[in-house]
């Protein structure tokens, strides 16, 4: 601070413009009076002291700054006019001269005053080191003396400059614990427990046990909905297990169709539960195996799309809606045999990843400084995964990524260079990121489509065609119609369903609460109304495109993806693109949800006391409640055939009689212990070969038949009395087989041919 003089050149009337205000504590000269300051004012004023600075600017310049931030300028407008005369000029030089300050703060014994440098050593705060103090107006300073700091106020002894204990010691906030190892890890775990996405896997994980009970309750004996298609999907699991561990170069020549090769690709695979298939063996673990991944599916399209509709910007409350109304709409129920369209969580929990790292949401838009490219290879990656879960409903999602992908680039370049031409940055890393990951998309979708094209050519009958699409194409009314699994809507539908074609693949009912969410989201919602109006506009393209054929004969629709999308053909039932559909509806309903519970807590802000009423908190919950309502099952669940015991002693390769689809499938389950090669086998379509098999074997045993098995290679024919009422068999079993070649042998109800 620059000192002023009067016009007169005499010290102004107020004495106490010398002295120190009781803010800044700051003396004539500028300097801070550290008493009750902090340690770091101490530092700075015995920094001061070293260099050989007082308290008195020798230059007539006082202009100090003490360390807690106070300007001795306010000092001195505080006090009045800050005058400097002669004599206190004198004063300063004489104490700066005279006074002696060690490396330490330390002053000399003479006393002089200005030992500002002295009293900041005493840096616990408190009155420690007292500076010197102006007695009067003409700036003449009364000799001062600098303390130790040990056993005064503020050194942490709690003891006053008297050495007596400081009584108000006792109102001082306790000192903060430092929390031991052990304490710090229980801190952490504690908080992960109560993390909202802890919470929100954990209740994803218990509602998954809820609402598809009893899957649980004989998890080894029984299937949800029958014991074909599930019989064949765990078969997949515990083959792709089986050979991954022993022989990965087999993995698409499997054990069944014998001798057909790639025969693991005749239908989906679900060849990322291939992990799961390592642990266990035989039919039991298999079932056992199939019933925890159809639970954890759902729990897993629960959290994904939990997470996409928080990661867009909805509440929790609404996106707990869009979760639970994605894996358990009530057209869902109808798919509970064919866990590769259960198994849908990659798709929302890829795109939330994705959007996450790109820090992009529909709510805020684009936030480059959220980006992080870790969550970019993170949601690669489980789009990858998901697309080995079977190209049923992996295909469409790899044409979605694709669209979006080039939508967003086109968006992005626009927005940078034509429309806005400001710098909207992006990075090289997250550049990087998208690069690898799309490369490794697209990688995993090549190597195995190769399987499924070979396929193809080998056998022209498993292409589909426009009449195959046509039979499970399903019309407007299966949108309000829901399947027998539906435990609230199942029998109130019985007649609708009647008047369906196809009803297991055409009862297309999403639910009712979720149509009438949705539809209030059009109104009232956080999203803005061009982010409703798109939402809005893919549900009805993909309602169209779930209609097939129905819609206009799918000329401008279906027909043209079917005819110039890469393996779009191979998809028989489009009634399963239903998935987007409650997708976008369930975003839709989360958006009005959303916009209601933040209504709900301004209402409780302005009440007094702010605290809302319970009615308004169940109100909250009403529209979750509602969804998990119309989720409920009726699922039938069947015991599983038990394996015969000829299934663990006999060798292959065999055939085992009846043959058909809905017995062959079993079989396959039967042969997880062994692995032995079985002619036997169930898939989306029937190789002319096993046709040829069922046909000539309808006469077994006789020479016929006989010698085209051994020319084919089987070794042995097991026949299942248990399965014979009806058949040819009925009369043949008990035939003589001499002259055949062939000998016979009961094991249990199983008669075994041994050719």
């Amino acid at each position: 601070m620059t000192t002023e003089q009067s016009a007169s050149g005499s010290p102004p009337p107020d004495a106490a413009a010398g002295n120190a205000d009781t803010a800044g504590k700051a003396d004539i000269a500028g300097k801070a009076d550290t008493a009750g300051k902090d340690a770091t004012a101490g530092k700075d004023a015995t920094e001061a002291g070293t260099t050989g600075e007082t308290g008195a600017e020798a230059s007539g310049t006082a202009g100090k700054t003490d360390a807690a931030g106070k300007d001795a300028t306010e000092a001195g407008a505080t006090g009045g006019t800050d005058a400097k005369t002669d004599a206190a000029d004198k004063t300063e030089t004489d104490a700066r001269a005279s006074d002696k300050t060690d490396a330490s703060g330390k002053t000399d014994p003479t006393g002089k005053a200005g030992a500002a440098g002295t009293a900041g050593t005493e840096g616990a705060g408190g009155d420690g080191g007292k500076a010197a103090k102006v007695e009067d107006g003409r700036g003449k300073a009364a000799p001062g003396k600098a303390e130790p700091a040990t056993g005064k106020a503020g050194d942490g002894s709690g003891k006053a400059e008297d050495g007596k204990p400081d009584r108000w010691e006792a109102f001082a906030s306790a000192p903060e614990p430092v929390p031991s190892r052990l304490g710090r890890a229980t801190r952490a775990v504690g908080r992960l427990l109560v993390h909202e996405w802890t919470l929100a896997s954990l209740a994803s994980l218990a509602l998954a046990v809820l609402l598809t009970w009893p899957t649980l309750r004989y998890p080894r004996h029984t299937l949800p909905q029958d014991y074909w298609d599930p019989s064949l999907q765990a078969w997949q699991m515990a083959w792709s297990g089986h050979i991954l561990l022993t022989n990965p170069a087999q993995l698409w020549q499997s054990n069944t169709f014998f001798p057909e090769p790639w025969s693991f690709a005749f239908s989906d695979t679900l060849l990322g539960y291939a992990p799961a298939g390592m642990l266990g063996t035989g039919p039991e673990a298999a079932v056992l195996r199939y019933n925890i991944m159809f639970v954890l599916a759902h729990a897993l399209a629960t959290l994904g799309a939990y997470a996409l509709a928080r990661q867009l910007g909805a509440g929790r409350i609404g996106s707990a809606v869009a979760g639970v109304s994605f894996a358990y709409a009530p057209w869902l129920l109808a798919q509970a045999g064919h866990l590769h369209v259960i198994s849908n969580g990659g798709i929302p929990l890829a795109l939330a990843m994705l959007a996450r790292g790109h820090g992009w949401s529909l709510r805020h838009g684009y936030r480059p400084e959220r980006r992080h490219d870790g969550w970019v290879y993170a949601g690669w990656l489980v789009a990858a995964w998901q697309l080995s879960l079977g190209f049923g409903i992996g295909l469409p999602f790899a044409y979605f990524l694709a669209g979006t992908v080039l939508v967003a680039a086109v968006t992005w370049f626009l927005r940078r260079w034509v429309v806005r031409p400001v710098k909207r940055p992006f990075g090289r890393r997250l550049f990087i990121a998208d690069l690898v990951g799309g490369l490794l998309f697209a990688g995993v979708g090549a190597l195995l489509a190769i399987p499924f094209f070979t396929v193809a050519e080998a056998h022209p009958n498993a292409k589909r065609s426009i009449g195959d699409i046509a039979i499970y194409s399903p019309p407007a009314s299966g949108f309000f119609t829901a399947p027998a699994e539906s435990r609230v809507w199942g029998g109130l539908h019985e007649g609708a369903r009647a008047l369906l074609p196809w009803h297991p693949e055409m009862t297309l009912l999403p639910g009712f609460v979720l149509y009438a969410l949705a539809a209030g989201g059009l109104f009232f919602s956080v999203w803005k109304l061009r982010h409703r109006l798109l939402l809005l506009a893919g549900v009805v393209v993909t309602m169209v495109l779930a209609m097939g054929t129905r819609f206009f004969d799918g000329t401008f629709t279906y027909v043209p993806l079917f005819e110039y999308l890469p393996g779009w053909n191979g998809l028989r039932t489009p009634g399963r693109l239903m998935l987007w559909t409650t997708l976008l509806l369930g975003l839709l309903a989360a958006g009005a949800v959303s916009a209601f519970a933040t209504r709900v807590r301004e209402i409780s802000a302005e009440r007094i006391p702010s605290w809302p009423s319970p009615w308004l908190r169940l109100a909250t919950l009403l529209p979750l409640v509602l969804v998990i309502g119309e989720g409920l099952n009726s699922t039938p669940h069947p015991v599983v055939p038990p394996q015969p015991a000829a299934m663990r002693t006999v060798d292959g390769p065999l055939l085992v009689l009846p043959s058909n689809q809905s017995l062959d499938q079993p079989v396959m389950l039967w042969s997880t212990t062994r692995f032995q090669d079985v002619v036997n086998g169930g898939s989306g379509f029937t190789p002319r070969q096993l046709d040829d098999v069922r046909r000539v074997t309808l006469s077994f045993p006789d020479q016929v038949s006989v010698d085209y098995l051994r020319v084919l290679g089987v070794r042995n024919v097991l026949l299942m009395r248990d399965h014979i009422a009806g058949t040819p068999w009925e009369i043949t079993v008990d035939a003589p087989v001499d002259g055949l070649g062939i000998t016979r042998e009961e094991i249990g109800d199983v008669v075994v041919y041994r050719l």
